[in-house]
């Protein structure tokens, strides 16, 4: 008994399709992670310099507003 399946004639565009599409879900996972790290630092960078999220106001005048 084989692990891989017999795949006939079209073997190797089979393999070749599921290469290429390993190939684009990793090169997307690895922009979606250096995307996020560079928003974190953008969003770091403007806190630094006093700018607030807009639900952090939302948040602290609603809790002003239920006292």
């Amino acid at each position: 008994m084989s692990v891989f399946p017999d795949l006939g004639d079209h073997a190797g565009f089979i393999w070749m399709a599921y290469g290429v599409s390993a190939l684009v879900l990793a090169g997307l996972i690895g922009w979606i992670r250096i995307d996020a790290r560079r928003q974190m630092t953008l969003l770091d960078d403007l806190e630094a310099r006093g700018i607030r999220r807009r639900s952090s106001r939302a948040k602290s005048k609603g809790a002003s507003k239920a006292r």
